[in-house]
C-alpha cells in the first residue's frame, strides 16, 4: 500500500533570520524521519559570505570548502540573501556587467544574490503543532468547515506510520500525544480519535 505524506510547509523567510552556532550531531538511526539526514545548520558549520566581497572571492570560497551555495551574511549575522554557483558562473554576471559597464572584477555579491526577501523556509513546527495540524486536515475533510465543537475520527495506522507522517520518531509522537490528550484536545479511543477543534486550533495556531 503507497503511503501519503504531508508536505513539509514553507514560510517566508523571517527578516533578520540568523544561522545558528554548529554543534556535534547526534547518530541517526534507521527510525529516525527523512529530516534527520538533510544538512542541518544547527550541527554543520556554514558557508558563507558578506555582500560586499568580489564575486571571485565568493567562488574561490565556494571551492574551497566544497559547497554550490553561500549564505549571505551582514555584520551582524542576519542572512541577507544566498548565493549559488549558477549565479556566479552563469548569466548574471555577464548581464550586469553590460547594464552597469564595468569589469567582472568589480561586481559583489549583493548584486547578484538572491535577496532574503524571496526566500522560504521550511517551517518546523514543534511536535505537538504538527501533530495538532494533522489531526485538524483530518477531522476537517470529515466535517468540513468546522471551525469548533469536537468530531471523531478513523485512524487506522500505527504509531510509527503517524511518525514518518509528520517528521519525527515514535517515542516523541507518544509524548506529544500525550500531552494533546492531557490538553483536552484529543480523546483516544483504540483507532477512533476525538478531535476539539478550537484547542487544536490553539496548539497548531491557526487563525
Amino acid at each position: 500500500m503507497t503511503r501519503e505524506y504531508s508536505p513539509l510547509t514553507l514560510a517566508p523567510l523571517t527578516p533578520g533570520s540568523r544561522i545558528s552556532d554548529a554543534t556535534p550531531p547526534r547518530r541517526v538511526t534507521l527510525d529516525d524521519p527523512a529530516i534527520a539526514v538533510m544538512t542541518d545548520l544547527q550541527h554543520v558549520s556554514v558557508a558563507s559570505t558578506t555582500p560586499e566581497e568580489p564575486i571571485e572571492e565568493a567562488h574561490a570560497m565556494m571551492i574551497r570548502r566544497g559547497v554550490r551555495l553561500l549564505f549571505v551574511l551582514d555584520s551582524g549575522g542576519a542572512v541577507q540573501g544566498v548565493i549559488t554557483a549558477t549565479d556566479l558562473l552563469g548569466e548574471k554576471p555577464m548581464r550586469f556587467m553590460q547594464d552597469r559597464r564595468i569589469p567582472h572584477s568589480e561586481i559583489r555579491v549583493a548584486d547578484i544574490m538572491t535577496p532574503a526577501t524571496q526566500l522560504e523556509a521550511i517551517a518546523l513546527y514543534p511536535i505537538e503543532g504538527r501533530l495538532a495540524r494533522f489531526f485538524l486536515a483530518a477531522a476537517r475533510a470529515k466535517a468540513p468547515g468546522s471551525e469548533e465543537g469536537r468530531i471523531t475520527i478513523e485512524l487506522p495506522i500505527s504509531q510509527s506510520e503517524l511518525a514518518l507522517l509528520i517528521g519525527a520518531s515514535r517515542p516523541k509522537v507518544n509524548t506529544a500525544l500525550s500531552m494533546l490528550e492531557s490538553s483536552g484536545a484529543l480523546e483516544r479511543n483504540g483507532s477512533k480519535i476525538v478531535c476539539d477543534i478550537e484547542e487544536l486550533q490553539a496548539i497548531a495556531g491557526a487563525e
